[in-house]
């Protein structure tokens, strides 16, 4: 079996080699864990310290203090048509880039559709585009991975015609049935009818609405980036606030596993120790 490997690594002064290394653990655990069973894609995350230490034929993705677009991470394609990714630094820095992960994961290029009936009424048969996160990506459907907060996604049965009971639409199951956005997501598709690009956003309000992207370029470097061009993610941009109540749940998580690593550690030591004075 192929297996995708992936490089993440911080180009911000404030996010360690450290931080950098757990935060690739916890994404390596989501994917070969939750992710990989069942979309059968599994990967290899690594972390590293600088971009130059990422082996050729691996993906990076690149923390930055400044991605060059306001309100959007994103995935590209570089001169040799590869992708890589560009993660806004932020508090929560990790779990866009859980979100990146899995979305270059399940569409490398940015361009894949699945055919499948609107939810816009009246709109007929169209493509979705493939973005495994965008519908559920707001950190209070996000579940922590080695008590790091990482993105939720859903699952193939998304896009099943109607909904039936027992399927798993998301790995939490915080997405309930087919093509169903949640508050602070959002889903895109292609109308042949008209060429026009479309979503169903839901940022504000009191439940989604649909927006009229109207027709891409033919020269766009791929789908999904013009639609991350196009969708502006405050959360994306400035991070979750300090105090956001996911935030803090999943930083009392990540607490937790630290001290417990912590007491694994001495009691490594105790017993490298022992060894020592054994063999003198």
């Amino acid at each position: 079996m192929f297996v995708h490997q992936i490089g993440v690594v911080s180009e911000v002064d404030g996010i360690t080699c450290r931080d950098v290394s757990l935060v690739a653990a916890a994404l390596q655990k989501q994917v070969m864990r939750d992710f990989a069973p069942i979309w059968s894609l599994p990967a290899l995350v690594s972390g590293f310290g600088e971009l130059e230490d990422i082996p050729i034929g691996y993906w990076p993705v690149i923390i930055r203090e400044d991605i060059g677009f306001a309100g959007a991470a994103g995935i590209h394609l570089d001169v040799d048509g590869q992708p890589f990714a560009l993660v806004q630094a932020s508090n929560s820095w990790a779990l866009t880039a859980s979100h990146e992960v899995l979305e270059m994961l399940a569409d490398p290029f940015g361009n894949r559709l699945i055919a499948g009936n609107s939810i816009k009424p009246g709109q007929g048969r169209v493509e979705y585009l493939v973005e495994v996160c965008d519908p559920s990506e707001a950190a209070e459907f996000g579940y922590t991975s080695n008590g790091i907060l990482v993105s939720d996604f859903y699952t193939p049965n998304y896009f099943d015609p109607i909904g039936a009971p027992g399927v798993r639409y998301s790995f939490t199951g915080a997405i309930t049935k087919p093509r169903q956005v949640l508050r602070g997501g959002y889903l895109s598709w292609h109308n042949p009818v008209d060429n026009h690009w479309w979503q169903s956003k839901w940022f504000s309000g009191p439940k989604p609405k649909f927006v009229d992207l109207g027709v891409f370029d033919s020269g766009v470097e791929s789908l999904r980036t013009e639609i991350d061009r196009r969708t502006f993610r405050k959360e994306t941009a400035s991070g979750l606030p300090a105090r956001h109540k996911t935030l803090v749940a999943a930083r009392a998580a990540e607490k937790m596993v630290a001290c417990s690593t912590t007491i694994k550690a001495e009691s490594w030591r105790s017993q490298i120790a022992a060894i020592r004075k054994r063999f003198k």
